[in-house]
């Protein structure tokens, strides 16, 4: 049961709960860079003019596009966007 807790959604991704938390820690890392370049960016507007949005842009990449493992692993052919 209480392995369940901590396995059940990886699986739903094709990833194992050590994948999986690699790659959430992964989205933090750029998430937090993202942020921190964008609060310097609020500062001197012409530091980073790109750097938040490209960040923002590849993230949902991964995470929306191209997130289940189970499919691109395989060699299938990549997922379709999901609507928004």
């Amino acid at each position: 049961m209480i392995k369940r807790l901590f396995t059940e959604h990886p699986e739903t991704v094709g990833e194992t709960y050590f994948e999986h938390m690699l790659m959430a820690g992964s989205f933090f890392a750029r998430m937090f860079l993202g942020a921190l370049a964008c609060l310097i960016h609020a500062v001197f507007p012409f530091l980073f003019v790109k750097t938040g949005s490209n960040i923002i842009n590849d993230l949902h990449r991964k995470m929306v596009t191209h997130r289940d493992r189970r499919t691109v692993d395989e060699g299938a052919a990549e997922p379709s966007p999901r609507a928004a």
